[in-house]
């Protein structure tokens, strides 16, 4: 009978990430994810399982109706001056679980922050935010603010505790 250790190790994939950052030069806000889950590898866009609370939280914080489409959440980020990206451009993990990542190769997150008008980073739950800072925050000069995960791994922390930790890093001061 193959034990834990070997059941773990054999589901563990490497992934790369496989979409563009999101941002435009007016973009004043980045938001950073670990790396895209399985569902947003196959829909080609972020925060795609459809459990994720990511898009209900941000419509309500932004004040917008929650998107349906990846042109609509793209179109909604924009207009609000948000970009959206991840940490990692590729690493090892098992399914979507954050905690299993190993063998980072980080994104340049810098490069995002010089073509536009980045003044604030949040980062969509703990891990992004420890690897940005262990890997990112020292080329962009920038530290970030760590959110609360939309993840449904995250069911703990409400909707309502999440919209209103994000609505506090939105606009703890006038960009």
């Amino acid at each position: 009978m193959p034990t834990a250790k070997k059941i773990k190790s054999a589901a563990r994939t490497f992934v790369t990430h496989e979409f563009p950052a999101l941002f435009a030069p007016d973009s004043e806000i980045l938001m950073l994810g670990s790396i895209p889950s399985p569902k947003s590898r196959e829909q080609g866009f972020y925060y795609g399982h459809p459990q994720n609370r990511f898009w209900k939280v941000m419509a309500q914080v932004l004040g917008e109706p929650l998107p349906a489409t990846i042109d609509e959440k793209k179109n909604m980020l924009l207009k609000h001056k948000i970009a959206l990206w991840d940490v990692l451009d590729s690493c090892t993990i098992v399914g979507a679980s954050d905690t299993s990542i190993e063998d980072v190769t980080p994104n340049d997150i810098s490069k995002i922050v010089a073509k536009s008008r980045i003044k604030r980073i949040l980062c969509t739950g703990a891990t992004a935010h420890k690897l940005y800072q262990k890997y990112c925050e020292s080329a962009t000069g920038m530290p970030a603010i760590k959110l609360p995960s939309t993840s449904p791994a995250n069911c703990a922390t409400s909707l309502e505790k999440l919209v209103k930790a994000y609505q506090q890093a939105f606009f703890v001061k006038k960009l």
